[in-house]
């Protein structure tokens, strides 16, 4: 008798795994086949003047081993405006939390890790985290995508960065972003 009762359990056991294995992987072909989320904003990053929106919290070292325009060393901590439209008035869509750091000796090149917090519309409350080699001097850039929360759970995809505006003397930049994401 207790054969039988082990058997009809690694039976029903067995059962359950197929069954919790067909919809959770029904689940994942649905997500592999839909079509990626296009968001497209402007981030203004704000380095001078009275209300900066990126501040300097490591000062690069002396240019004694690195080119002198690299940044080598250097590291900004930003809370940036994101917004609908290239000027700063534009109608805000959330923030760029995070921080940017001089990781290239021979050029102007950062390591940039941040949260893309949206403020507004279908995807407000949600957030998309970012990490990887931005270049600003490029025409266009790609930020990985490495994970979100909220309608974002689980996201991956890119990140297409296109130098809008620059001022080299303070620094301040208008940086168009057009984010591609699988969630």
């Amino acid at each position: 008798m207790a054969k039988k009762g082990v058997t009809t359990t690694v039976v029903l056991f067995l059962a359950l795994v197929a069954e919790a294995h067909a919809v959770h992987g029904a689940g994942r072909r649905k997500e592999e086949a839909a079509d990626p989320t296009h968001l497209h904003f402007y981030f203004h990053d704000t380095v001078s003047g009275k209300s900066p929106t990126a501040v300097r919290v490591v000062e690069p070292p002396p240019a004694a081993s690195s080119s002198p325009m690299s940044m080598f060393g250097m590291v900004n901590v930003m809370d940036d405006p994101l917004t609908e439209g290239p000027e700063q008035g534009s109608a805000p869509v959330g923030r760029a939390q995070g921080l940017y750091m001089g990781s290239d000796q021979a050029r102007l090149g950062f390591l940039q890790a941040m949260n893309l917090v949206l403020t507004s519309g279908p995807y407000n409350g949600s957030t998309l985290a970012l990490l990887g080699r931005n270049c600003p001097l490029d025409a266009v850039r790609e930020l990985p995508i490495v994970g979100g929360t909220g309608a974002f759970r689980f996201a991956r995809g890119y990140a297409l960065l296109r130098t809008h505006w620059l001022d080299v003397r303070t620094g301040d930049a208008t940086v168009e972003y057009d984010v591609y994401v699988m969630h």
